[in-house]
């Protein structure tokens, strides 16, 4: 038996052992932080006026990866909350569900941001583009670099993310490996999806192709609103 049917079979017997208090009687809620009631949302845009990204893949990577993420990220706060009555369960186990919980939580969020800061017309203005200038002189010098972060993680996986950290007080492109990936502290402002499932099914492995429609789709609108909730 594998690490992962372990884990998986002590999870399902916690989560029996959870429905029934000593009494016999079905107990019928958890604590808030294991709830598992996540719900995906819906785009936030006509997925057919993309420019470069195909409505096809726009409905795969909502339907099939985000909306996958969230029923995941379900279960596993169900499987915690089956696990909280278990004090004799290996840590190593349930440090293994802790980190899907990172994981999938990572991936819940920044795809929600991603596709919410798509559907623009991929002009830079206001609050956005003041604070990029002032951080990287200007809007060119900002843009390659972040296309460059982007180039660099083509093949395999990973986020591009502008954020500001709350901490340093600083504005800066952030390269993330995975969900898990992101400067203590940092807001983001502007994410772009690395994964190849953001890209390959109109792009193959051209990513360059797929970063550039990318830009051209950005909704600065709602990168906007995120800088003025930072306040600064």
């Amino acid at each position: 038996m594998t690490r992962r049917e372990a884990l998986a079979g002590i999870a399902a017997t916690a989560a029996l052992s959870f429905s029934e208090n000593s009494f016999g009687q079905t107990q019928t809620t958890a604590a808030r932080a294991f709830a598992g009631q996540h719900q995906p949302k819906p785009l936030p845009f006509d997925a057919t006026k993309l420019v470069g990204i195909s409505e096809k893949l726009i409905r795969s990577h909502h339907e099939n990866n985000y909306t996958g993420s969230v029923k995941a990220l379900n279960a596993v706060e169900q499987h915690l909350a089956g696990l909280a009555s278990m004090s004799d369960m290996p840590a190593y186990m349930y440090g293994d569900l802790k980190r899907e919980e990172l994981l999938r939580t990572g991936s819940v969020v920044l795809h929600e941001m991603y596709f919410a800061n798509l559907g623009g017309n991929g002009k830079a203005d206001g609050s956005a583009a003041r604070l990029i200038g002032q951080w990287f002189r200007d809007q060119g010098s900002w843009e390659g670099e972040f296309k460059r972060i982007g180039n660099a993680l083509s093949g395999g996986s990973g986020w591009v993310i502008l954020a500001y950290d709350l901490q340093t007080k600083e504005l800066h492109n952030y390269w993330a490996a995975d969900h898990a990936h992101n400067a203590p502290f940092s807001v983001p402002l502007l994410v772009m999806d690395m994964y190849e499932h953001a890209y390959q099914m109109d792009y193959g492995a051209a990513a360059a192709k797929y970063i550039d429609a990318f830009m051209q789709n950005v909704n600065w609108e709602e990168v906007n609103r995120r800088v003025e909730s930072l306040k600064i």
